[in-house]
Order: structure tokens, then C-alpha cells, then sequence
């Protein structure tokens, strides 16, 4: 059956076939611990009872009616996110990708509004924005760009955690609209900035009148140890990118806006045909009850540095072994060598984890672990990459 789909992935040999809060079950009947969070978007873990009612009482009530009607449970979505964002509106849409897209939308009309002919956005070196045209051209990726050329114009790359580069493009160049951000990297290998980089970018955009956006599409939803990784710098951005844990597995993404970016859309400008309809907000409106109910994004930041303690103490003197790093529930240890193998062979021990930027297992578990099972984490994968370097 797998060849009547296009090759673009490469599925590991097991097919899941139902789940349970941080486990998952093959076709065999093999039980799996989830330490990636289906690459966190599944913070609740599998077949929450709060989402699942929600979705499944939604459905049997109203899927979808379109954009061209006010949508209750959009507007209240739109009422929460806002709120908990310190932001004045939202635009929903299908995922991150497009949650960004709106972003770099909303960047180019603050251009246009300033006369500029040619809005150019800042982006980073080894970040990831989204595989559209425009969010791949935003990403600071070669590898993953590779083929789609000609990439589209308006986005300028400087090295992550650099704010000297920034501001010698703008004592260069009057072009520049916004600099768009991920707080912490995620496809890029989990690398945390010094705790001066967002509040020095915020500067640096308020000087120059230009829009901070972030992109939270990975680090929101508490999985940082607060509800949106910025908290943590004391910043405000002007945009924000969301989607991955908002919906707990259900597609939907969403971009906050405030001050002048919040009214730079006019009616027919942008829009998205199944984007905020009535079953993913409600997905989404059971995700923030859940979280909020629960303190899971608390939970998520004493339970993070617990299983970062644990990989420092296990790997401490192991060889090869370059860094554990890591914010709340989004971990990585990075090796000095290239390390893909270690997927399947957790795998076959019963744990999902991945590799990213080729040499970096990124753990993204569910926030619901319990400490037993994130102890049973910490010690399977530390098992796993020392008999890998030895």
C-alpha cells in the first residue's frame, strides 16, 4: 500500500495503530514510551480524554462552515490565546507553515505601509520555518532548500544568536521590515540564545521600527516550562506563530498579532478555507483548559531540568558526548558524530526519539509524563547513546 505514496518521508518499520496518554502500540501489540510527542505536538499525550470528547462532541454537532460566518468557538479561541499572548488578535489557519506565512505576510504590508519597495525580512541561519515557498525560503537550511530554487526574495540570513550582524545590516540597508525568530531552535538542534538575544531584538525592532515575530510553532503551548517560550526574556513580540501543541494532534495553526500589526489585514487579503472552523477550536479551547487546569506548563519547566540533571549525571564522562541542553520539555544531547542510526535502534527497545541537525537526539515528551516514565526516559536513552559510542 506504501507505493501508492509519493517518497518524500522515509517511515521507520512500525505502523502505530492506537495510543494512551506517553505510550503508543504497534500492529504487534508492542508497546512504545513517546518521547518525540509525534514532534511535540501531541503534549497531552495520545487520546486525551479532555481533546477526544471535545472533537468527538464537536463533530456529532458542527464540523465546518466557513469564514464568510462568524465561528463562536473561533472567536473564544482567539479571546484565550490573546489573552494568555498579551497579543490583540488572531488569524487561524492549518499549521505552522501557514501560521508563518501570515507572519511574513503581515511583514510585508508594514513595508508597503512604509513605502518600502522591497520589504526584507531578517532570518537565521539554521532555523525552520515551514516547507511553503516562502517559509523554506525564510529557513536557514541548504539541505532542505536544495531543488526548489529559485527561492523567493525578501529575506536576508545572519547567524543565529548574533545580534551584532543585525545591526550592521541596518546601519547597510533600509530595506529591512522584521526579524523573524524561533526563541529556541527546534529542527536546528534545541540551540538556546544567550538570555540578552530576544530582549536585544526587541530593542533593536523598536529603534528601527521594525515587527518582532516569533516563532513559537515548536516552543508554545508550555512546553518551555511557560505558556510561550519569549516569557521567559520578558519581551513582548509584535507577532507570534503558533500551532504543533495547540491542537494536540489536531491540525491548527495561529498568529497573534498586536499594536499596528494587529490591523494591517483588510477584508479579502488573506484567508484559509478550513482555517479556525468549529472542530479544531474545540480541540484546541479542551488543549488550553487541559493545560491550564492541570499546571502542565510548570510542570513541563521542573520536569525538564529533572531529566536534564539525569542525562547530565549519566553522560557526564562519556566520550563523544558534546552537550546536553535543553528548556522545560525540549531536550537534546548532541554527539560529535552523526547519529541517525539511534531512531531505530530506540525503536527497537521501545522508545521514540529522533535525531535532528544529523548529530542531536531531540527528546520532546509529552508534558503529562509522569516522573517514573521520564526517569525510564532518561535512563534508555542514555543507555542507547552509550553503547552507540562505545
Amino acid at each position: 500500500m506504501a507505493d501508492h505514496l509519493m517518497h518524500n518521508y522515509a517511515p521507520l518499520p512500525v505502523t502505530f495503530v492506537r495510543g494512551e496518554g506517553p505510550w503508543l502500540w504497534d500492529s504487534d501489540d508492542k508497546r512504545y514510551l513517546d518521547a518525540l510527542s509525534g514532534v511535540a505536538v501531541c503534549g497531552l499525550g495520545h487520546a486525551h480524554p479532555a481533546v477526544a470528547e471535545a472533537v468527538a462532541g464537536q463533530a456529532r454537532t458542527l464540523v465546518h462552515t466557513s469564514n464568510w460566518y462568524h465561528i463562536a468557538k473561533q472567536e473564544q479561541l482567539a479571546a484565550r490565546l490573546t489573552d494568555l499572548a498579551g497579543m490583540d488578535n488572531a488569524f487561524f489557519c492549518n499549521s505552522g507553515a501557514e501560521a508563518n506565512e501570515t507572519a511574513i505576510k503581515l511583514a510585508r504590508l508594514h513595508g508597503r505601509q512604509k513605502q518600502i519597495a522591497n520589504p526584507t525580512i531578517v532570518v537565521m541561519d539554521g532555523s525552520f520555518h515551514g516547507r511553503t515557498l516562502a517559509t523554506l525560503s525564510a529557513t536557514g537550511n541548504p539541505k532542505i532548500q536544495a531543488g526548489f530554487e529559485p527561492l523567493l526574495p525578501g529575506f536576508v540570513h545572519v547567524a543565529y544568536d548574533d545580534v551584532d550582524a543585525i545591526e550592521q545590516l541596518a546601519a547597510l540597508r533600509d530595506d529591512i521590515v522584521a526579524v523573524m525568530v524561533e526563541p529556541i531552535t527546534g529542527e536546528g538542534g534545541i540551540r538556546i540564545p544567550a538570555d540578552d538575544y530576544l530582549p536585544q531584538l526587541r530593542r533593536l525592532c523598536d529603534e528601527q521600527e521594525w515587527l518582532l515575530i516569533v516563532d513559537e510553532i515548536q516552543t508554545g503551548m508550555g512546553r518551555t516550562g511557560r505558556w510561550f517560550a519569549f516569557e521567559h526574556s520578558d519581551i513582548q513580540p509584535d507577532i507570534v506563530t503558533l500551532a504543533k501543541g495547540l491542537g494536540n494532534g489536531v491540525p491548527i495553526g495561529a498568529c497573534l498579532a498586536r499594536g499596528q500589526a494587529a490591523g494591517l489585514f483588510q477584508p479579502g487579503q488573506h484567508g484559509s478555507t478550513y482555517g479556525g472552523n468549529p472542530l479544531v477550536c474545540a480541540a484546541a479551547l479542551a488543549v488550553i483548559d487541559t493545560l491550564e487546569q492541570e499546571q502542565l506548563a510548570a510542570r513541563a519547566g521542573w520536569l525538564g531540568q529533572h531529566m536534564l540533571n539525569g542525562l547530565y549525571h549519566n553522560l557526564a564522562n562519556t566520550d563523544g558526548v558534546v552537550e546536553c541542553r535543553g528548556k522545560g520539555l525540549m531536550l537534546a544531547v548532541e554527539l560529535d558524530r552523526p547519529c541517525g542510526e539511534l531512531m531505530t535502534r530506540a525503536l527497537d527497545k521501545g522508545l521514540l526519539i529522533n535525531v535532528t541537525a544529523g548529530n542531536t537526539v531531540r527528546l520532546l515528551p509529552p508534558l503529562i509524563l509522569s516522573d517514573e516514565q521520564a526517569d525510564q526516559v532518561v535512563s534508555g536513552v542514555s543507555e542507547l547513546i552509550q553503547t552507540f559510542l562505545a
